[in-house]
């Protein structure tokens, strides 16, 4: 069994045992770095809207709210925790005052963009809250595109619960190529991220 078909079969469980409670409280566990895929519990629930147990203003407001809640708390992290972490240990991360600075430009320039997409991509989005706190990012753009993105993301994967039905459970099938994608993602961008930072490194000390 795959980690993703693992945490849908947890994710269920919760759905199915506190119903809305379990939506929002799993929502707010992807929001804020837990690793909990939507896209691996949100199906159920719309499983459970064709069923007729839940409703679909419940699921979606249920999700969105747990989103929007996660997601402040790891705007949260970034801004009264991240910083001072970085300024103190940045250096054993390869990272300098340098990056902070253009943290801060980029998400006042493209924030507002940047939260929207990134609630679209796996793994990105469990993580994206807390360079926007970072980079002190306004909090109003930044709970209204959290908002728009974890609504319509939320609604479109319990659609497809919805749409599957009882044949919902034939997509964990393949769980597994989620489970290699996310991590050769991850494997890939640490080693540009490294690369990246020697080089530069190695460019000031010429």
């Amino acid at each position: 069994m795959g980690i993703t078909e693992t945490i849908a079969g947890f994710g269920t469980q919760v759905i199915a045992s506190i119903g809305y409670a379990g939506v929002f409280l799993l929502m707010v566990a992807e929001s804020m770095v837990l690793p909990v895929p939507s896209e691996a519990v949100m199906p159920f629930a719309g499983f459970a809207v064709a069923e007729a147990t839940l409703s679909w203003a419940g699921v979606i407001a249920s999700a969105t709210l747990g989103s929007i809640a996660g997601s402040l708390i790891g705007y949260a992290i970034g801004r009264f925790g991240g910083r001072p972490f970085l300024v103190r240990f940045g250096k054993y991360l390869l990272l300098d005052e340098t990056d902070l600075a253009a943290t801060d430009r980029f998400f006042k320039r493209r924030g507002g963009v940047t939260i929207l997409v990134c609630r679209f991509i796996p793994v990105v989005r469990h993580l994206i809250s807390i360079p926007a706190g970072m980079g002190a990012m306004r909090l109003a753009p930044f709970s209204f595109f959290t908002i728009l993105g974890a609504g319509l993301w939320n609604s479109f994967l319990c659609w497809c619960g919805f749409a599957l039905r009882s044949n919902w459970t034939s997509v964990m099938r393949y769980s597994h190529w989620i489970d290699i994608a996310v991590v050769v993602a991850l494997a890939g961008l640490v080693i540009l991220y490294v690369a990246r930072h020697l080089l530069r490194r190695r460019k000031r000390g010429g």
